[in-house]
């Protein structure tokens, strides 16, 4: 695949080459061109975490399509040389459960990330941490923001590990509230608050 394969017409919002992993893209994401590729992975075992098993095609639409109508919140497709790799969300930190847990502070941004599939050829070293790395630099660099946030579920240590290995600082375990709206449904999650810093990213890239 060349670096154009996916959604060439689609503006990139960040591109960065990563050493040793390849070319990577930030799209924004299209609910309805993508979701042939969000609804295979979130619908895959090793994404539970991400909390989508079992939603239909629709289920997912409608739950994308819900997210890009806020201001407060973003989804992601990260491009690697032209394959789909990964599934970012950004939010604002004051608008979402996670403000309920710890102090806010100014410059803070929330992310979610997921992680594609490895595909037939099995592990890819330093995959995982090159799409953080794009996605750090982008969020923090590109939107200027001072920290990072990310809240992965407790249970979820592999995640955890590949953060810390990252630079992001463990915080503590907290218990995010059920949200319970007509739009949007979120069971009671106990979480691993854990943070990075732009000085902190700066200093590894």
């Amino acid at each position: 695949m060349t670096t154009e394969s996916y959604a060439p017409a689609r503006v990139a919002l960040h591109e960065q080459v990563i050493d040793g992993v390849g070319t990577v893209r930030i799209l924004r994401v299209d609910p309805h061109a993508d979701l042939d590729v969000i609804h295979g992975w979130v619908s895959e075992e090793r994404a539970r975490f991400w909390g989508m098993n079992g939603l239909s095609r629709e289920q997912v639409l409608e739950t994308y399509v819900h997210l890009d109508s806020l201001d407060t919140h973003h989804a992601f497709l990260a491009v690697k040389d032209g394959e789909p790799a990964a599934l970012f969300q950004s939010y604002e930190p004051e608008a979402d459960r996670v403000s309920e847990c710890y102090d806010v502070e100014d410059g803070d941004i929330g992310i979610h990330l997921l992680i594609g599939p490895a595909g037939p050829g099995g592990g890819r070293p330093g995959w995982s941490g090159g799409l953080l790395t794009a996605f750090t630099t982008y969020v923090l660099v590109g939107l200027d923001r001072r920290r990072v946030v990310v809240d992965p579920d407790a249970r979820n240590t592999k995640a955890i590990s590949r953060l810390t290995r990252q630079g992001f600082v463990p915080g503590p375990e907290i218990v995010l509230p059920e949200i319970d709206l007509p739009e949007v449904y979120l069971p009671e999650k106990r979480a691993r608050l854990a943070f990075l810093t732009r000085e902190t990213l700066l200093g590894r890239v």
